[in-house]
């Protein structure tokens, strides 16, 4: 694996970082529980997250174990067969060491003798392990709709005598407000709020990450990033097939919004970090039925199980106004869409015009500060310069910081990668607090219930397009101005 240091030093940093952030020192075994073992999700990303994590040494040989759990009626070496074609990138000594310390253990979701098998297990690792704090994480790779039975097994059969346990559940966090609040009471009745760890991939992005530290810790960034200085600012999620069905894409970007729109914190402590992000859902208006527009791409109402009457959207653009001294009158403009004709996620922070323009060259763009998430992962800033020549002429170009050529030899981690350490780790910063998750519903229930009344309409719109001409017409009315004859190319080697 490349990557730079060596994995002790890694090791040390993080507990260095730790204690910066008053987070508790880890020590003792440890035992991660993949529950829904079998499945795609953990196949696919989990079994993957826990290898590299493994082979960059941040859990190491003697001090993890790691047990799948399920209803498949599969023996150990059944399970490592299974995910064993999905764990690349490190050599085959790495492979076999690591799937050595995987265990399987059949039973059901909803009866406690799987449970009490599972525990038996654990335990006995422990015991071996001759650990004074033993520690569990349980990773939820299940549907929501089975967390509060499952969530209730373990805390009957499986918690921790004498260490932490924590667990991660994945999204979606319900499907509108009274889901969410239902699902949260449920877990909250069973764990406390710094046992539960709600995963958004998306926040373990590294330029999702890196959004705190460009704009509190670049001066540059600071006296602009306000309504003084910005004009819009764009947070666009496409993808180019399928579709998540009712509000699988609001709670997807209403994330990202906070850490581009909140205050400052304090520190970088999690639940300060958070905090602000509460403080900036709460000071969200309601929205408006006329900065939303729905689509529906032609041939969705195809598939056999969807009514021929549906009005379920697979794309949304929704304005999002803040009620707060700093963005007061910027419209934060949300896309989402599936079936489009790329697939990208984005922030796009347009400024405003330059007053007294005595080049004339308004119609050539706007200053944007761009930050790609996928795919290309990027930062870069449009700005209008002279264009070669015995010409005053000028034309748009970028400042560009493309990961995959500034950082050629750093391996860029995987978002789970990052989000399982942070929870083996304590970090809950890049985690969803039920306050968190409430507020950010609170915003999006009233317009999901709209949709679901007939009140607000899907647009059909034809696979492979932008998605409806209203919603470029909506961005348009509310001050985004597209750039004419620029396109970013992500740079290459050659």
């Amino acid at each position: 694996m490349s990557g730079g240091s060596s994995p002790r030093s890694r090791r040390s940093s993080f507990n260095s970082l730790s204690r910066d952030l008053e987070l508790p020192s880890e020590q003792g075994c440890l035992s991660v529980i993949v529950l829904g073992a079998s499945g795609d999700l953990a196949k696919k990303k989990t079994f993957p997250a826990l290898f590299h994590l493994f082979a960059q040494g941040f859990i190491q040989s003697g001090e993890v174990h790691i047990f799948g759990y399920a209803r498949s009626n599969l023996s150990d070496d059944g399970l490592r067969e299974r995910i064993r074609g999905y764990l690349k990138g490190a050599s085959e000594e790495h492979l076999s060491d690591f799937l050595q310390h995987i265990k399987y253990v059949s039973g059901s979701y909803d009866s406690g003798e799987g449970f009490e098998k599972l525990n038996k297990e654990i335990s006995e690792y422990e015991k071996s392990n001759k650990s004074e704090s033993p520690r569990r994480l349980f990773y939820l790779a299940l549907p929501p709709s089975v967390y509060p039975s499952v969530c209730k097994m373990i805390r009957t059969y499986c918690m921790n005598p004498s260490g932490w346990t924590r667990v991660i559940v994945e999204k979606p966090f319900g499907k509108d407000l009274d889901s969410a609040e239902e699902l949260s009471a449920q877990l909250g009745e069973l764990f406390d709020e710094n046992q539960l760890y709600r995963i958004d991939h998306y926040l373990g992005k590294e330029l999702v990450q890196n959004l705190l530290v460009l704009r509190f810790a670049n001066r540059l960034f600071l006296p602009l990033w306000n309504r003084d200085n910005i004009d819009n600012i764009q947070i666009v999620f496409r993808e180019d097939f399928g579709t998540d069905g009712r509000g699988g894409y609001f709670d997807q970007y209403g994330y990202v919004f906070c850490l581009v729109a909140m205050e400052k914190p304090v520190s970088l402590k999690p639940e300060h970090i958070r905090d602000e992000k509460v403080k900036v859902l709460q000071s969200v208006n309601p929205i408006k039925h006329d900065e939303v527009v729905l689509g529906q791409y032609e041939g969705y109402k195809d598939d056999p199980t969807v009514p021929d009457d549906s009005n379920t959207p697979t794309f949304a653009s929704v304005v999002l106004r803040v009620h707060n001294e700093r963005w007061e009158g910027v419209p934060f403009i949300l896309k989402a869409g599936k079936a489009l004709s790329s697939r990208k996620a984005e922030v796009r922070v347009q400024f405003k015009d330059v007053p007294g323009d005595i080049f004339k060259c308004k119609r050539q763009g706007r200053n944007e500060f761009v930050i790609r998430l996928q795919p290309s992962e990027a930062m870069y800033m449009k700005l209008t310069v002279k264009k070669p020549g015995l010409e005053m002429a000028t034309e748009q170009s970028e400042l560009d910081l493309s990961y995959g050529m500034r950082y050629q030899n750093v391996k860029i981690p995987e978002a789970y990668e990052r989000l399982i350490l942070d929870t083996i780790r304590g970090d809950q910063q890049h985690f969803v607090r039920r306050d968190e998750l409430k507020a950010a519903w609170q915003i999006f229930t009233p317009l999901l219930r709209d949709i679901d009344e007939g009140k607000v309409k899907s647009i059909p719109y034809q696979p492979g397009s932008r998605g409806p001409k209203e919603a470029d017409e909506l961005s348009e009315r509310v001050g985004y101005m597209q750039t004419h004859g620029y396109i970013w190319i992500p740079p290459t080697l050659a």
